[in-house]
């Protein structure tokens, strides 16, 4: 108790200190608009490592391992490939193929839990997708740095291209769903939630060494903005609360067959599930969607312009908003939002990758 306590206090000193420290190094190469998103960032872990005791391990795990990092590169990209460590586990590259192995065996043994119902694979997959959640986030921070180690101009945050907010989608879907199992207290929904991030793991796997993505590239003009910080992440805490919903909604529906029945949470439970995650997806992607409309305004002159990509968010928007209308005026519940929940996905899949692959415009920034 006494340890927690502690541990506690110095995560909060820790989350004020490193954003005053970082304003003091690099306040130079920052604008206000970044200045206040470091500051804001460490005040929101605060809040967050409050109010879920597991998330403050998980940043910690992620600092520590991150500047270790960083420390071993001793500011030469090549320690990459010369020191141990770097090479097999805490370089940006091999961090997120960590990531990609463990979420599948994460899957897998969800099933095992689901099926069998021995607490020893429902632990364990939980221990898997923490462990795989912690090197994916610390492949990314390393990937932040190591692209200002190619060049000052060249560093940017990593959410920038497809390989990029893959891994993202990934990791906050996989937070997500850590969170409702813990609170929960129930595992069984891990089978199918690991579905969706298993796929995404499987586009990562299959655009590393088919088209060499994992290369860090400069950013486009139009994406060099402190618009990009919030947009993108805001924008994916939608999609993954998304595919979430669409997840349980498959249990749902399996359940609502009597297929696993007897293995899943109550049909109540699965629907009040899919409700909150919509909710928080909704409430996120809109915040994202406006300020997209002010970046735009800033990059291109105009709040708006029908481009395929916001056309998309507008779809998927009013998909989800619709969603929300008959559930809470309506009252409408069971298979039909079940399956409205299964199609928003595939929407949200094209409003997301879609557009990109068949569509162009101002926001063709991922083409495969």
């Amino acid at each position: 108790m006494i340890f927690k306590k502690i541990f506690n206090y110095l995560f909060i000193v820790s989350m004020l200190m490193l954003p005053v420290l970082g304003l003091f190094k690099f306040h130079q190469y920052m604008d206000y608009y970044e200045m206040f998103i470091l500051v804001g960032t460490g005040l929101t872990f605060i809040w967050m490592g409050n109010y879920w005791q597991s998330f403050k391990y998980l940043v910690t795990s992620v600092l520590a391992l991150s500047f270790i990092s960083i420390f071993l590169y001793e500011g030469n990209l090549l320690s990459g490939e010369e020191q141990f460590i770097l090479k097999y586990f805490l370089s940006s590259q091999s961090a997120i193929m960590w990531m990609c192995s463990l979420y599948p065996l994460s899957l897998l043994m969800y099933w095992f839990y689901l099926l069998k119902k021995h607490p020893f694979f429902g632990n364990f997959a939980s221990q898997l997708t923490w462990i795989a959640t912690a090197m994916g986030f610390i492949g990314l921070l390393v990937r932040w740095f190591e692209s200002y180690l190619i060049s000052i101009d060249v560093g940017h945050i990593p959410i920038s291209n497809l390989y990029e907010v893959f891994v993202l989608f990934c990791l906050i879907t996989a937070l997500l769903h850590l969170y409702y199992e813990e609170k929960m207290n129930r595992k069984e929904l891990g089978a199918f939630v690991l579905i969706i991030i298993t796929v995404a793991v499987g586009f990562i796997l299959w655009y590393t060494f088919s088209k060499g993505a994992d290369a860090i590239q400069p950013l486009v003009p139009a994406l060099q903005s402190y618009w990009m910080k919030i947009h993108v992440p805001a924008n994916f805490i939608g999609y993954g609360a998304f595919a979430i919903a669409a997840m349980i909604s498959i249990a749902y529906l399996l359940a609502d067959k009597g297929i696993l029945r007897s293995r899943l949470p109550s049909l109540i439970i699965l629907d009040d599930l899919t409700y909150k995650a919509i909710a928080i997806g909704f409430i996120f992607f809109t915040i994202a969607t406006i300020l997209g409309a002010v970046w735009a305004a800033e990059a291109w002159g105009g709040y708006w312009s029908w481009d395929p990509k916001e056309t998309w968010a507008l779809i998927v928007w009013l998909n989800y908003a619709g969603w929300l209308h008959l559930r809470l005026v309506k009252g409408l519940r069971g298979p039909v939002l079940a399956w409205w929940s299964v199609i928003g996905l595939v929407i949200t899949t094209f409003a997301f990758l879609g557009v990109n692959l068949f569509l162009s415009g101002l926001h063709s920034y991922g083409e495969l």
